[in-house]
């Protein structure tokens, strides 16, 4: 995969999706502590050391994958708001979407229901239908996540059969992507 060693930077109305940088550390650990973001995650809050390993991980896939997550800001104050973009996480699951850009989301409670998730995801989907050579992009979403699966829907995801990952039941997500 040739494409970006880091995330570029792109920009909307309200936001800046960027790289991470390590003093979002305590942002980003402040997100993924919040029950009410990993309740649909993992069975309890991320620990600072857990949120620290995922935002290595989000820069850590620019330069292997070319692709990755970006950190979500908002446009004048900065503040960290969430995250969102592509990984490939080898998952052992059925249907196999090893090798395909996965898209995901994260986002803390203060931004919920003012349309910055759409924002930075259409943002990031606009990114990768110039950038990446895929024919469509995967989502797996909790089946007790509606507020995702309203995103999902929005962006432009069609509802697949559940898919098991972990000897759990997951909704699996796709977009076809659309060339400019």
């Amino acid at each position: 995969m040739t494409g970006p060693s880091s995330a570029p930077r792109l920009e909307t109305e309200r936001l800046i999706l960027r790289g991470f940088r390590r003093e979002d550390l305590d942002a980003h650990a402040a997100t993924l502590g919040n029950p009410a973001v990993t309740r649909y995650l993992t069975d309890e809050p991320m620990s600072r050391e857990d949120a620290w390993r995922r935002l290595m991980m989000a820069v850590g896939q620019w330069p292997l994958l070319g692709y990755g997550y970006w950190a979500v800001t908002l446009k004048g104050s900065g503040r960290l708001v969430g995250q969102c973009g592509f990984a490939d996480f080898e998952r052992a699951m059925e249907p196999d979407i090893s090798g395909e850009p996965e898209m995901g989301w994260i986002f803390d409670p203060s931004v919920h229901g003012q349309g910055i998730a759409f924002e930075a995801c259409a943002a990031a989907l606009d990114w990768a239908d110039f950038e990446l050579d895929a024919a469509s992009y995967p989502a797996l979403i909790s089946v007790e996540n509606e507020p995702s699966m309203r995103l999902a829907h929005r962006l432009g995801f069609d509802r697949l059969p559940d898919a098991v990952y972990r000897d759990e039941q997951v909704a699996l997500f796709r977009r076809p992507a659309r060339r400019s």
